[in-house]
């Protein structure tokens, strides 16, 4: 039964008799929002985006315990899941940059791309304008970055670069930041974290600017990482092997091996459910438990590579997963089984400026059994995903980028 919020007002007012209760419903008296009950509240909120959902937290203590409760946050869970799974969608693209872009990041209303020319930019998802670039050495091509609140930190041939939100750039020294060649960079505040092609990885202190920790991890090339709050470090590497280390004691948790011998492409783990999730180069999409370090499943979901895979923060339920074939597939989390698979209909939907906009369409769920039958120009390779509200970002190694937005239809008032 759901928990009814309670005013200090109602605590302290006096409580009508039942002669006055019916009284009052004969002559119609109008229903106040604290006369709601909190499952029907919860309904209400869940319509709005998320910052606007922020905005209403502050209107008053009894709306901010609605905003945050697990009530509420599980409407937003199960619209997320319902949109991406079963609802309507369509997809909008602009041209982000002059060449191709390879990689894009998702956080707190931006995207950045990046990848293949030499800027990063920083989009909003409102606009869908450029709010701010960034440009790397002309000696140097990006090979990897990240961003935050108050700095964009990139790996460029051989060395780290920050750019500050303010403009300031600067680079590593070359007696500190300088390593044989780096692959492969994540970064929370304040460390940066680089998979090299010796197999190591490379922990770089952003405040010091120097090389605080070396740690062997493989003994062939780091192809991808994941550099979580908790510290642990997971990499993946072209022998088909993943690597967990911790930092604090400079040695490997532990080793976890999967059937591709052509090597793991993209990592990404759900602190929610201490899983972790793997796409290999020969279209496989693993799930370990990291709790028990025992593999849960392995499923082919692809005919070819998987480049990139990722979850909305805290959700449990669906995978994004797309590669080399141009569709994009969700996943159960539980189980691997592919619920959903969606392309981009060529035709326009309609346009506005620099923004087209085109419907999409869902697949059967085992499309990449006849792939050869969808043209390749509904289905350019996905590079990268990044994961939002209803909404994923995606890069396909060309100059544009796309955004799909999903709809769920199922919530009624």
């Amino acid at each position: 039964m759901s928990k009814r919020f309670t005013s200090a007002a109602e605590k302290t007012a006096p409580q009508p008799s039942t002669a006055a209760v019916q009284r009052n419903k004969r002559h119609g008296t109008p229903t106040t929002i604290l006369s709601l009950d909190l499952d029907i509240l919860c309904t209400i909120f869940s319509f709005l985006d998320m910052f606007d959902t922020v905005r209403c937290s502050l209107v008053c203590k009894f709306w901010n315990g609605i905003v945050w409760s697990r009530t509420l946050r599980e409407f937003y869970e199960r619209k997320h899941r319902l949109a991406l799974q079963k609802g309507v969608f369509h997809v909008d693209l602009w041209r982000g940059h002059s060449t191709r872009v390879a990689q894009c990041r998702m956080k707190k209303g931006m995207v950045g791309t990046g990848v293949g020319d030499k800027v990063i930019r920083l989009w909003s998802l409102d606009s869908y304008k450029c709010i701010e670039e960034y440009s790397t050495p002309e000696t140097f091509p990006l090979v990897d970055f990240d961003f935050d609140e108050s700095k964009i930190v990139g790996l460029i041939g051989t060395r780290l670069c920050i750019w500050r939100r303010n403009g300031k750039r600067s680079i590593f020294p070359s007696n500190e930041g300088k390593f044989g060649k780096g692959l492969c960079m994540r970064y929370i505040d304040h460390e940066a974290v680089v998979g090299c092609d010796d197999g190591t990885v490379r922990i770089f202190d952003m405040y010091s600017r120097s090389c605080s920790q070396i740690i062997r991890m493989h003994g062939a090339p780091i192809t991808c990482l994941f550099f979580g709050e908790d510290q642990l470090i997971l990499s993946g590497s072209i022998s088909g092997s993943i690597t967990i280390s911790d930092p604090s004691s400079v040695k490997q948790v532990t080793t976890l091996r999967s059937n591709d011998i052509r090597g793991i492409r993209t990592l990404c783990f759900n602190p929610s459910s201490q899983l972790l999730f793997a796409g290999s180069s020969f279209g496989y999409a693993y799930c370990w438990d990291l709790r028990t370090r025992r593999q849960l499943w392995d499923k082919r979901v692809s005919p070819s590579v998987v480049y990139s895979l990722h979850h909305l923060q805290n959700d449990t339920s669906t995978l994004a997963v797309g590669g080399i074939d141009g569709i994009l597939r969700f996943l159960n989390q539980d189980d691997g089984k592919i619920v959903s698979c969606c392309i981009m209909e060529n035709k326009f939907q309609s346009s506005s400026g620099s923004i087209q906009r085109r419907k999409g369409r869902r697949l059967p769920d085992d499309t990449f059994e006849n792939i050869q039958t969808i043209p390749t120009t509904a289905r350019p390779s996905i590079t990268c995903l990044a994961v939002g509200m209803k909404k994923i970002v995606t890069t396909h190694n060309t100059n544009d980028i796309r955004l799909w937005k999903f709809k769920d239809n199922t919530f009624r008032l």
